[in-house]
């Protein structure tokens, strides 16, 4: 990070839009599975008041994936919001005007932010939250993915030895039916060994220490909960021991909220010149599920030894 993000095309130097995960699931449907579940997810702390002819769809998705979208006043679709690029630099190092294409829209449009448009964006750097949702979604189909293989694994471990073809397509078959669930299956004696051993062994014979789905279903759970920290939205997300102070509780209230807080302030503010621009009612604010959270920690008092152990 070679440079302070008050310059609004930060994000092109750490794109939002990539994840900065190391480690990929080979399973791309399953990625994307976690990856709209957490983006659908980062989108409900907020409750949104929009135009009737407003796609608020296409608003949330705009301003959650890209970070930010423009409002304009068109002849004819009325006052819109649009995905938007950036353009210029005012002495605050923010952008002059927004660049906006749309097919359905006269050529490609630059309106002055403050004269003829208005920004409304999510972060103070003007990005989204795919890079957190790509990295979230990525250990978590990971992890699921792991869970799905080891119950597999944990039904039965042997390894089978043919001495010709017909030999091991028996095999493949003996092991998928008992796979599936067959109680009994029958074999021709002419598969034993010369010695009329059977000829197949156990990897392990006891398959209980190689279970491990209860243990990565308790991962997946943790990392979701990691997300919901990182993301802002209310959880507890704090390890069960025997004496968890309430104290202690509030904390993580207070570290996940606080980040939503900052993305609210900053969109409401948007939204209030918007509606000084162009008068449509659009606003936003905490669910009702989530003001409890909010109503909570503005009560809050920390112990002087919670304190302590904190610093």
């Amino acid at each position: 990070m070679s440079g302070a993000p008050f310059y609004y095309n930060y994000i092109n130097a750490c794109n939002s839009a990539v994840s900065p995960s190391t480690v990929h699931c080979k399973n791309t449907i399953l990625t994307s599975y976690f990856t709209k579940y957490l983006l659908q997810k980062a989108m409900s702390p907020f409750k949104w008041t929009t135009p009737k002819h407003w796609d608020k769809n296409y608003m949330l998705y705009v301003l959650y994936c890209f970070g930010y979208f423009a409002v304009i006043n068109t002849d004819k679709f009325g006052i819109i919001p649009q995905a938007c690029g950036l353009q210029g630099y005012g002495v605050m190092y923010q952008p002059t005007n927004a660049v906006i294409s749309n097919p359905l829209l006269t050529g490609i449009l630059t309106p002055r932010i403050g004269v003829d448009t208005e920004i409304v964006r999510l972060q103070p750097d003007y990005s989204g939250v795919m890079d957190i949702v790509g990295y979230y979604s990525d250990l978590m189909a990971l992890t699921a993915e792991a869970a799905g293989m080891n119950l597999v694994n944990s039904k039965l471990s042997y390894v089978f030895f043919g001495g010709n073809k017909t030999v091991a397509e028996t095999f493949k078959k003996l092991y998928d039916r008992i796979a599936s669930g067959e109680v009994a299956s029958v074999i021709d004696k002419s598969v034993l060994a010369d010695d009329g051993s059977v000829p197949w062994e156990l990897f392990d014979t006891n398959v209980g220490n190689n279970y491990l789905v209860d243990k990565l279903l308790g991962d997946l759970r943790k990392i979701e909960l990691m997300f919901d920290s990182d993301i802002g939205i209310p959880n507890s997300n704090t390890e069960k021991k025997e004496r968890l102070t309430d104290d202690e509780v509030n904390i993580n209230n207070f570290e996940t909220i606080s980040k939503c807080a900052l993305w609210l302030e900053l969109l409401q503010e948007q939204c209030v010149k918007v509606n000084d621009m162009f008068d449509i009612g659009l606003g936003v604010d905490w669910r009702e599920e989530v003001k409890p959270y909010v109503i909570n920690l503005s009560l809050i008092h920390i112990s002087e030894p919670t304190r302590l152990a904190l610093i």
